[in-house]
């Protein structure tokens, strides 16, 4: 309720209908997805964390798996990358021999959630890579699962699912404070940032 509108920065020149966005832990890469040109585009910013300093740098197609894509994310050292979408209800894993850099991204495997998310819209992982979450856009949910071995999408199980209809009939995307004790959904009805506490 703090926040406050500062800047904008335009990505149209490579994808017009963006999903998501993913910082670099040290703000001076940013990646953007979207349905509209199947690949995940990488900005670099001269600046910190200030998107006014960002400039195109490389793309990286992801249209072989997944043809339209929501959400990615990266496992804290950049030598991992996820993405789900529509099209697949899946999770598709990435592996990148040097970390931050998706050019040398190759696809690794695939994780199926269709048994339980209807819409793969928006994705988290746990810090420690053992717990990832699922926006459900077309199932008014969060969906958990567990993974057995940290980061390997192939040892994740469902655990449960946390209902948010009430609040958004379009879920899409999920993200949670570092210590787990809040999470904080938006959607494409509503436009707004939810924010739920965990005890």
């Amino acid at each position: 309720t703090s926040a406050s509108y500062n800047q904008n920065f335009s990505v149209s020149a490579k994808e017009s209908g963006p999903t998501d966005l993913f910082f670099k832990p040290d703000g001076l890469k940013v990646y953007i997805i979207g349905p509209n040109s199947d690949n995940v585009h990488q900005y670099n910013l001269t600046t910190a964390w200030d998107i006014s300093t960002a400039s195109f740098y490389q793309s990286f197609s992801i249209s072989t798996e997944e043809t339209n894509p929501q959400d990615l994310f990266f496992k804290d050292d950049g030598t991992k990358m996820y993405v789900c979408g529509w099209s697949g209800d899946d999770i598709n894993e990435y592996d990148l021999s040097t970390g931050w850099d998706i050019s040398t991204a190759s696809y690794n495997q695939n994780f199926d959630v269709s048994a339980q998310v209807l819409g793969a819209y928006g994705l988290f992982f746990k810090p420690d890579g053992k717990k990832v979450w699922l926006s459900d856009a077309a199932g008014d949910q969060i969906a958990q699962y567990s993974l057995g071995t940290a980061w390997d999408i192939s040892s994740a199980s469902y655990q449960k699912n946390f209902s948010v209809a009430n609040q958004e009939i379009t879920p899409t995307s999920v993200s949670f404070k570092d210590d787990g004790l809040k999470m904080y959904m938006i959607g494409s009805d509503y436009r707004a940032i939810w924010s739920y506490d965990l005890d």
